[in-house]
């Protein structure tokens, strides 16, 4: 029986092939380079068509799938519907097309034969596989699927008419956005049916810090400091209050640091801000936000006091005038200048804040667990004073004579901060907090030059010369009361002009 099938089949072998011979050459070549019937690409049919012509048609296919939804369940349970193609998917395999047209015209005889065959009874059909562009993905879940994201809102200290209540937190929740990308990838690449689907993406949630418990537990001041802005003018004093009121009411967990600078920032008008003098390059500019550092100083001496850990703290360039040499702390964003603590307590702080009667009070409440009887000092050690042996003066030739503006001049110091601890009144330790070094800057003056007269002109400038703008002003008075003496026909010619003097 096994001889007669194998003869069977080996007669429709050589009769195939016995019609393959006998076949113009023609036509077995134009065979080999098209698809066979019953071929699919999914449901893209493929028969009859050669590689260029399949390929194509793929594309188009493909192209179609762009249009399909994807709605993506976020944060919040909201659904966020975007179509396939902002995936940036694309054809992943075209080597299929290759693989299809082998079919029928690769291997032996009877290979080839019987893969004919098998298409006259099922088709054969290729997966056409997608991928999506990582950082499409990346963005779309970035930018769109993000929006729904709440971020914890730790428990919280709330003081009114000299009692605290505790303001509840708030869980947050939010996307995992790497897991979010591999896990919408994985799927589109390997589990889509290429119909609109939904994809539930993976959300975190975040507790918030505190309990009323632990928050109960902040009763007591553990330091307070006030400084006086009594000279300062309308804008500076409201730049002041306003940082202070973007401090009030923080609340500090244990391990946490408190960044000045991000807590008072942006200094803009829109954050309530004016321009105001600062220190620029050792002068005097107006800036928004100016008068800052008064509030982040008087937040520094308040920290000592309740002795938390400072973290970070820089002087200013020059001496300021409301805090001794040492105890001031600058914030800058041009210098990059922080003021930073961290609560290194057991138990959360509070930070309350107000202005009153152009004064800036800073009180941190906690939980007291110092010694009652012991009891810290802080004490300012100049060690340097640099006072100035001449002034700077500025010629300038776009303004007459009688134009002078002045600048004061600030005194350089050099100076440490020391920490002092009692115990029954007595002292038992003394270390260095920090030391500081304060800019020299000598008075300045810019003053003009301009005029007709060769004589008057070399009076000011002669007068520059000196670098006492005290003999500057009095020989402007003389010029403009006309007792400048008339030219001496001996002596040379008018000097050309001097230019700045030597600083």
């Amino acid at each position: 029986m096994k001889s007669v099938l194998k003869g069977k089949l080996f007669g429709v072998a050589v009769s195939v092939l016995g019609m393959s011979l006998c076949a113009p050459a023609a036509v077995r070549a134009a065979e080999s380079d098209v698809i066979r019937n019953g071929v699919f690409a999914d449901t893209v049919d493929l028969g009859g068509l050669n590689v260029s012509e399949a390929k194509a048609k793929v594309e188009d296919y493909v192209e179609s799938l762009k249009e399909n939804e994807v709605v993506f369940v976020v944060s919040d349970n909201k659904e966020v519907t975007v179509s396939a193609g902002d995936l940036g998917i694309s054809w992943a395999d075209e080597d299929i097309i290759d693989e299809a047209l082998k079919i029928g015209t690769e291997g032996n005889i009877i290979e080839r034969y019987k893969a004919i065959k098998d298409l006259e009874h099922e088709n054969k059909v290729f997966d056409v596989c997608v991928s999506a562009d990582r950082e499409t993905v990346e963005s779309v879940v970035t930018n769109k699927c993000t929006q729904y994201d709440r971020p914890a809102k730790n428990y919280s200290l709330k003081r009114e008419g000299g009692a605290f209540t505790v303001v509840d937190g708030q869980t947050g929740y939010g996307l995992n956005i790497e897991e979010s990308v591999d896990e919408i990838m994985d799927y589109l690449e390997n589990s889509w049916d290429k119909t609109g689907c939904v994809i539930t993406l993976p959300v975190e949630e975040t507790l918030p810090k505190g309990n009323k418990e632990e928050l109960s537990q902040v009763k007591d001041l553990l330091g307070s400091f006030t400084t006086s802005y009594s000279s300062s003018g309308s804008s500076r004093s409201a730049n002041v209050a306003n940082g202070c009121n973007h401090i009030n009411g923080t609340t500090v967990y244990p391990g946490e640091t408190f960044s000045t600078y991000k807590t008072v920032s942006p200094f803009t008008e829109a954050n309530g801000y004016y321009l105001a003098g600062s220190y620029l390059n050792g002068k005097v500019v107006d800036s928004f936000g100016g008068g800052i550092c008064q509030v982040s100083t008087t937040l520094y001496n308040a920290v000592l006091l309740a002795e938390l850990e400072v973290t970070e703290r820089n002087n200013h360039s020059m001496i300021v005038s409301y805090v001794s040499p040492s105890a001031d702390a600058a914030i800058a964003e041009s210098a990059g200048k922080d003021f930073c603590f961290k609560n290194n307590t057991d138990y959360p702080i509070y930070i309350e804040g107000y202005t009153n009667n152009k004064h800036i009070t800073f009180n941190i409440y906690g939980k007291e667990t110092r010694d009652p009887n012991r009891t810290v000092k802080y004490e300012s050690e100049v060690l340097e004073t640099m006072t100035a042996s001449h002034d700077n003066i500025y010629a300038d030739g776009s303004h007459g004579i009688g134009y002078i503006v002045t600048e004061s001049s600030h005194t350089g110091y050099k100076a440490r901060l020391w920490k002092i601890v009692y115990e029954n009144g007595a002292e038992v330790s003394r270390e260095i907090v920090n030391s500081s070094t304060y800019k020299l800057v000598p008075r300045s003056a810019t003053v003009g030059v301009a005029t007709e007269d060769p004589n008057a002109y070399n009076e000011i400038m002669a007068a520059i010369g000196t670098g006492s703008i005290d003999h500057v002003k009095a020989v402007i008075a003389q010029i403009q009361a006309g007792a400048v003496p008339a030219p001496d026909p001996a002596q040379e010619a008018p000097a050309e002009p001097q230019g700045e003097p030597a600083q």
